[in-house]
């Protein structure tokens, strides 16, 4: 059992609660896009009860390559996350990159979250914290799980409590990345709720020379695994069309999928935590 994390009367992390589904496109691609996904995620995760945050970056800041598209930029980017807010009544998460960034961020987003690659970055996570919103880390591919404690006593020596670790995998040789399930229990050992970012964690960095590659047909597998464990969120990066995305298509999951991907992780979860 891990600490509870409220964000709203229906969203809450940790002791015991079913899991949060973390979930959007990689890149906030264009309006149209965003707006058609969050409307279908909003659906089917009413459709299937399952306590939801719309995710979109507007900044991919850690592209391969120079020439890869990054996103709308921090101020169109929020505008667009705000408009998702309003229209369909959902809280939003999505990364910041440089400390100067998590003031604006916080008067839109419902949760902040630290890219793997920026997890040890003092500063950011200072900022970040100070925002006084909810604080998503996903554990950098290079350190071991009980590394995150000096992440999460950062935060919480400046100020902040509602801290959330995420599991993305570790660095296997060249181009590849593994998943060790102990992490997720390591790190809720650290008093803090645990997530695992199934998406990121079928990624092959670097795999296509220019961009990322990576293996989406493994998603729903490693989603179950990390359920039987005990998450108490589940991250996943998803499109109408990934095979068309700006960013992250090899390891984004088909919107028109999700569903059906979710509904043995939803009886796993309950099982598991006696629901």
């Amino acid at each position: 059992m891990s600490k509870e994390i409220v964000l709203n009367d229906s969203i809450k992390f940790g002791n015991n609660n079913p899991f949060v589904l973390l979930a959007g496109p990689c890149m906030l691609e264009n309006e149209d896009l965003v707006l058609r996904t969050a409307e279908k995620l909003k659906e089917v995760t009413t459709k299937l009860n399952v306590p939801f945050v719309f995710k979109g970056s507007f900044d991919k800041a850690n592209r391969s390559s120079i020439y890869s598209h990054r996103g709308p930029g921090l101020d169109a980017g929020l505008q667009l996350l705000a408009k998702v807010k309003q229209e369909f009544d959902l809280p939003v998460v999505s990364d910041i990159h440089e400390p100067n960034q998590a003031e604006a961020a916080g008067q839109v987003l419902d949760i902040i979250q630290i890219p793997a690659f920026l997890c040890r970055q003092t500063d950011l996570l200072v900022a970040a914290a100070k925002s006084n919103k909810i604080i998503n880390v996903k554990k950098g591919q290079f350190l071991a799980p009980w590394d995150m404690g000096n992440v999460v006593t950062k935060l919480r020596e400046s100020g902040n409590e509602k801290i959330l670790l995420t599991e993305r995998g570790t660095t296997f040789g060249y181009n590849n990345l593994v998943v060790d399930m102990r992490s997720l229990l390591i790190m809720r050992e650290l008093g803090v709720p645990v997530v695992f970012d199934a998406t990121h964690s079928v990624q092959i960095p670097g795999g296509n020379g220019t961009s990322t590659g990576g293996k989406s047909e493994f998603v729903p597998y490693l989603s179950r695994a990390a359920t039987a464990v005990g998450i108490d969120s589940l991250f996943m990066e998803v499109h109408p069309n990934p095979e068309q995305a700006l960013s992250d298509g090899p390891n984004m999951l088909q919107l028109n999928q999700l569903e059906e991907v979710l509904k043995p992780i939803i009886e796993i979860d309950g099982l598991v935590k006696q629901l």
